[in-house]
């Protein structure tokens, strides 16, 4: 091909940089005693003897000179010749495929290449990922069980955070600032943003649903960072918190009939909690208790909830595009959102003047409102709400009737978990202060979270409007109690399955009546 022989001609002008970029990557090697403690796929976990971080190890190919020219030239020459544009091919796997037997086509059509027949695959494979996936952390996002993928600067390890085993270091490193740069490049192009010196922040949503952030120089000293949060495909149900011991079956009880309201009086809640505590995990979990009748409207600054529900309107906010204009405010979209007949309302992270638009809407009758917020502790949540840029006024925050609070917590015993440990009722408003009692206490020496045997407001309401005795009540949450702690035991696991058996439960209890 023309176009390929032009390029071999420019490559063979420049200067050789083999020797500069073995400097660059050269590396001292240890002698390290290691031990394996997991694999899955082609997924690898050691123990390294004097590491205090596990390591996750994936195969990593990383070519260099002869063959770094030979992927320079595929990729430039496939930026050209494939006109078909990524955006327009929705399904990730058949654009893989797609691009993967384009760029195929173009190695076997530049014999001037000199590429094997028997390494076709291996450049494709590569000129794909660099194209069109994320390049060394390509197989990184394709791991389930990965929380958050950690990209700290160039010549340093990546970091994960496991879903099983935590924070640990990986055998990936970049060798390049331009590398990173260059993912960043790609990951803003397909949100129709742009990474500079004079926007060198991204907070943006992949098209899987993961939520990426992003950092270049001035900034970030040591180089480009890339932050991914990946979500799981089929997100935990109830019975998976009570499994990890986030909450007991009575506390699952209990949330599931404040979000419910048995069809008379939902609660409106909070959640609040400090970042990676489980917080939307959390908020999916109690909208899975949501009745199915119900038409909900979630708005989101990045839209990471997964929720089981068919009439489900999503909202996300949008930033000012490259010339500044054409933002969508979290307000507007909730002021949007309460002209579109909801009963439920649910605000992902509330963060600014979106407070006053929902408290406003919670004290005008939309009841079973639900959302996040960042603070440790129900104190600090209403302080939080009161404060600018929040500024809802003291009277309106009598609508909020439960705030749980839920943290992550390094324990010496277990590692890291994830605990409610909280479950507070706002009783009125005394004043300028609004009052709260706590209703539930998590007892970190137990690691158990028991009723305060305070009484409940919020059951109180309840029996003004289902005209149910306390008696019932009682009832109603033990049988929701023996419910979940049935599921329990049939190991019932993703939230799919839950909402299968919960279906069931429903329609057994509606034909009793």
């Amino acid at each position: 091909m023309a176009y390929i022989d032009e390029l071999l001609k420019e490559t063979k002008q420049e200067k050789p940089r083999e020797k500069e970029e073995e400097k660059a990557v050269k590396k001292v090697e240890k002698i390290v005693e290691k031990k394996l403690i997991d694999s899955y796929g082609s997924v690898k976990i050691f123990k390294v003897k004097n590491e205090p971080l596990l390591t996750y190890e994936v195969p990593v190919v990383k070519p260099k000179g002869p063959e770094k020219e030979i992927i320079t030239l595929i990729k430039e020459a496939a930026t050209r010749l494939i006109t078909i544009s990524p955006e327009e091919i929705r399904n990730p796997e058949m654009r893989k495929k797609i691009y993967f037997s384009r760029v195929k086509e173009i190695i076997q059509e530049s014999p001037e290449l000199g590429v094997p027949k028997t390494k076709i695959d291996f450049y494709a494979d590569i000129v794909v990922k660099e194209m069109i996936g994320y390049g060394l952390l390509d197989d990184l996002t394709k791991d389930d069980l990965l929380e958050e993928i950690m990209v700290i600067g160039p010549e340093k390890p990546v970091y994960v955070f496991h879903r099983k085993y935590d924070m640990m270091k990986t055998n990936i490193q970049f060798a390049t600032d331009d590398e990173i740069k260059n993912i960043i490049d790609r990951i803003a192009m397909q949100v129709n943003r742009r990474v500079d010196s004079q926007n060198p922040l991204l907070d943006a949503r992949l098209p899987d649903g993961s939520r990426v952030n992003a950092t270049i120089k001035p900034i970030s000293l040591g180089g480009s960072t890339i932050t991914i949060r990946k979500f799981r495909e089929d997100p935990f149900n109830v019975i998976d918190l009570i499994k990890y011991n986030t909450l007991d079956s009575e506390v699952a009880a209990f949330l599931s009939l404040a979000v419910d309201g048995l069809g008379a009086k939902p609660a409106n809640i909070l959640i609040s909690g400090g970042t990676g505590s489980g917080k939307t995990t959390t908020l999916n979990v109690l909208a899975s208790f949501i009745p199915e009748r119900e038409r909900v409207i979630t708005i989101e600054d990045t839209a990471e909830l997964k929720l089981p529900i068919q009439h489900w309107i999503r909202f996300e906010t949008r930033p000012p595009g490259l010339e500044g204009t054409g933002e969508v405010s979290m307000d507007a979209l909730v002021k949007n959102s309460l002209r579109m007949r909801p009963d439920r309302i649910i605000v992902g992270e509330i963060r600014s003047a979106e407070a006053f638009t929902m408290f406003t809407a919670m004290n005008t009758g939309h009841d079973g409102s639900l959302g996040t917020v960042h603070s440790n502790s129900a104190e600090e949540t209403l302080i939080r709400l009161m404060s600018p840029p929040m500024s809802v006024p003291p009277v309106m925050i009598n609508a909020l009737d439960l705030i749980i609070v839920q943290k992550r917590i390094h324990d010496r015993r277990k590692g890291t978990i994830r605990r409610i440990t909280e479950i507070a009722e706002v009783t009125g408003v005394l004043g300028e202060k609004p009052e709260i009692q706590v209703i539930y206490q998590w007892n970190p020496v137990l690691d158990e979270i028991k009723p305060t045997n305070v009484p409940s407001k919020y059951k109180q309401e309840l029996l003004n409007f289902t005209g149910l005795s306390m008696d019932d009540l009682n009832k109603e949450i033990e049988d929701r109690k023996q419910f979940f702690e049935k599921l329990v035991k049939k190991n019932v696991t993703g939230m799919n399955a839950f909402i299968k058996e919960l279906k069931k439960y429903r329609m057994s209890r509606n034909a009793k009546v």
